[in-house]
């Protein structure tokens, strides 16, 4: 009696299009074409992700500062944008340094850049501005999501405190979600720890590590970055870690 009627509130559950936030019984992942991903072009991270990040869901860049994490979303901008797509960048505090997304290939005639307030005047305002300026900011992802026609939209929020965006409604992701499924949009989001943990999405978790050569503190030369990457896939698309190791510049 009590399997049938779990069956039964089950049943309802789907027919309401429920089931994917009560119930753990999830269906499979709808679409599992090339097409439903947005590759990185970053190759080893592509082949752990079995081709990139999945189309019309929220996905998740997090780690420490210097971890590779912006590197890594402008990568994901760069490559939209050299596939002939639309690509927007929701930038909170107003970070995004234009050379730096040059060198990385972004295409800057392909990317909507969506300026919030400037760091010099977050960093001394209170915290209610600084509230305010998330809050514009899911403002203007939310409209960008709805306008639709983007192949990858990011929002940057790693220079907000943690503690104002664990503030945050869960549901506030929800409607994030909701706004872009089934669309040809992979949305990603830029912070310092997982925050939305969307069904769907991935959360790549990345942790640097440097390698200097040099002496007596008057020429140091980072010999080479390694970024590892950990791949949390909540309904196991893909999980597993890889790490990327790019050379780099003198550092003096």
């Amino acid at each position: 009696m009590a399997n049938h009627a779990r069956e039964l509130a089950e049943s309802a559950l789907r027919d309401r299009k429920l089931d994917r936030t009560l119930t753990t019984a999830l269906p499979p992942l709808e679409r599992v074409d090339a097409a439903a991903l947005a590759a990185t072009a970053v190759t080893p991270l592509d082949a752990t992700l079995r081709g990139g990040l999945p189309r019309g869901q929220l996905s998740e860049v997090v780690g420490a500062r210097s971890s590779g994490r912006t590197t890594l979303v402008l990568q994901c901008l760069a490559a939209a944008t050299a596939r002939g797509e639309i690509a927007a960048l929701i930038d909170t505090c107003d970070r995004l340094d234009v050379a730096t997304a040059l060198a990385a290939g972004v295409d800057l005639d392909r990317l909507l850049w969506v300026r919030g307030q400037g760091s010099e005047r977050t960093a001394q305002s209170a915290q209610a501005t600084v509230e305010r300026a998330v809050d514009r900011a899911l403002k203007a992802l939310n409209l960008v999501l709805q306008a639709g026609g983007f192949g990858v939209v990011a929002i940057d929020l790693v220079d907000v405190a943690p503690a104002v965006l664990r503030r945050l409604p869960f549901t506030t992701w929800m409607r994030v979600q909701r706004a872009i499924e089934g669309s040809d949009t992979a949305c990603v989001l830029l912070a310092s720890e997982p925050l939305a943990r969307s069904a769907g999405g991935l959360t790549l978790s990345l942790a640097g590590r440097a390698s200097w050569t040099g002496a007596a503190c008057r020429s140091w030369r980072l010999e080479r970055l390694e970024i590892a990457t950990r791949v949390i896939s909540p309904r196991r698309r893909v999980d597993g870690e890889v790490t990327v190791g790019a050379l780099a510049i003198d550092e003096r």
